[in-house]
């Protein structure tokens, strides 16, 4: 027993036992990273490369399990954080979003994509599934509703036939900071080119373009 005015210090078989018990945390998340990228068969060395830097998941939740659910998501939040600070520090910060209720069923933001030095904004939004982290988010931009066949009704985002495969690999361990590397990422890579150069979406300094050039127009008319 200590004496009074002793600090009491842990008994080293207990500290040897948390040490333990946190390198074996380690090697299992460890492992379930290492795993997760192997079965990224037909993704580019760069994402895999970013997804290796996001962390993953470990509780199985969705909206209605209570307190399991609120434990989750701490970790999309901390997932997120990871993605946000990964995309900073290589100059690709690319979207912000947040829950948008308190329960975290809800989120919504914005997402962008610089092409030919332009920045093309969207906003962003989808609803956590009840069945999730077993189904994966659906992806909305509804200002792109109608504007691509890339698109399902209300503008949520057609994935690519590698994605739900690998989110049903990686359950539970892939969230919310996965689905917008792999889904969302790539096709803003793929779509907003596309949609720029055909017309379909236009920069926000050109959309007030042809009406200023119309008043311009009809007030030297009148003078």
């Amino acid at each position: 027993m200590p004496r009074a005015g002793e600090n009491h210090i842990p008994i080293a078989g207990n500290t040897k036992v948390e040490e333990h018990g946190a390198k074996g945390e380690g090697r299992r998340a460890a492992a379930a990273a290492a795993a997760a990228i192997r079965s990224m068969e037909g993704w580019d060395r760069g994402t895999k490369s970013v997804v290796g830097e996001i962390p993953l998941l470990s509780t199985r939740a969705g909206p209605r399990d209570g307190d399991a659910w609120r434990q989750r998501l701490k970790e999309e939040y901390r997932a997120l954080i990871s993605y946000t600070s990964v995309n900073k520090s290589k100059d690709n910060d690319w979207f912000r979003i947040s829950a948008a209720n308190p329960e975290g069923t809800r989120w919504e933001g914005t997402c962008w994509y610089v092409h030919n030095l332009r920045r093309y904004e969207f906003p962003l939004q989808f609803d956590i599934p009840v069945a999730y982290p077993q189904v994966a988010p659906e992806i909305e931009l509804p200002t792109l509703d109608g504007k691509t066949h890339k698109m399902y009704r209300g503008g949520k985002i057609c994935l690519t036939v590698h994605f739900k495969p690998l989110w049903a690999k990686n359950c539970p361990r892939f969230g919310i900071a996965h689905a917008l590397c792999l889904g969302l990422a790539p096709w803003l890579a793929a779509e907003v080119p596309i949609l720029v150069d055909s017309g379909m979406v236009k920069h926000k300094d050109d959309e007030g373009a042809p009406a200023e050039a119309a008043a311009a127009s009809g007030s030297a008319a009148a003078s």
